[in-house]
């Protein structure tokens, strides 16, 4: 692959973990406001990851794995989808979309203090320049009394932070393990696992599954983008970048999705942005500028 190619590459992956990421929160609220929010997670992941396995087979791409490479899809799918992101879904029952979005962007510090105890990793100033400012910025958003609306709140935002922890630790283990070495594969794996992990969780709970052809049509075209876009794009996407960029500046969708979250929320739920808001924004792209801009370790590579 040349170089120009690859930055192609990398632009077009930032764009779908920045943008597409960003706006999973409001489709997966709408999606909640209807169903049960593990059945949720079970339809998307099941079906993204089957849709993935049919492109990767039409692309003649080897599917058979190692053994090894199938307990670390499991393990990393169950961090990243099942409790990462079920466990999330299941806590916007309890607060709005854009404050849980907010939450998430501490997962830069999340990221930088797990390689310091795993792997010993020295933090770089221009790093801790932009998760303090990172940290700052989504201090004076979640400040603001409106958006914690009752006492429920206070316990989605506790799993959201649990959420976020597993999230980043999966974030520094898939960059250096044994993974298939096509991304997409490794995508498909890892959804097609995390989805039989979900639907014994949904049964488990005895959550009602209902059938497509009873759900709102927002809710249906909610389900379409986040499984084709927020799991099949997006997620692969993110695969990528966790192997041809460091996992700092991967982690920096955090920052950059609440924003998104919250021009969404502004435009299609007619929320109010605030001028404290707009300050907290632009404080938070400080500091992923202050993260992206950081001097680059090393490129890690398949199998790394």
């Amino acid at each position: 692959m040349s170089v120009s190619r690859k930055t192609i590459l990398i632009i077009l992956a930032f764009f779908a973990v920045y943008i597409i990421w960003g706006s999973t929160y409001l489709l997966n609220k709408i999606a909640v406001t209807e169903l049960p929010p593990f059945f949720v997670a079970a339809i998307r992941f099941t079906f993204a990851g089957l849709l993935i396995f049919l492109i990767a087979k039409f692309m003649k791409l080897r599917l058979s794995i190692s053994k090894k490479q199938f307990i670390n899809c499991t393990i990393t799918g169950f961090l990243f989808l099942v409790y990462g992101n079920g466990v999330f879904i299941w806590s916007l029952k309890y607060i709005d979309s854009g404050l849980a979005a907010l939450e998430a962007s501490t997962q830069p510090l999340f990221v930088l203090l797990l390689m310091r105890l795993i792997d010993g990793k020295k933090m770089q100033t221009k790093s801790l320049i932009g998760v303090a400012l990172g940290i700052v910025g989504m201090y004076l958003l979640v400040s603001q009394k409106q958006l914690i609306t009752n006492e429920e709140s206070l316990l989605g935002m506790s799993m959201i932070l649990t959420c976020v922890l597993s999230w980043s630790y999966a974030s520094v283990f898939v960059a250096k393990a044994d993974l298939p070495p096509n991304y997409f594969v490794t995508t498909a794996y890892q959804m097609i696992i995390a989805g039989v992990f979900l639907i014994i969780i949904s049964l488990s709970l005895g959550e009602s599954w209902v059938a497509p052809i009873m759900w709102s049509s927002k809710v249906q075209w909610s389900l379409i983008l986040l499984i084709v876009f927020g799991s099949v794009i997006a997620f692969t996407a993110f695969n990528y970048l966790l192997k041809v960029v460091s996992t700092e500046k991967a982690s920096t969708s955090a920052y950059v999705n609440p924003i998104v979250a919250i021009i969404l929320g502004w435009y299609v739920l007619d929320e109010t942005i605030t001028t404290q808001t707009i300050v907290a924004a632009s404080i938070l792209l400080t500091g992923v500028f202050f993260i992206t801009s950081r001097k680059r370790i090393k490129t890690r590579t398949i199998g790394s």
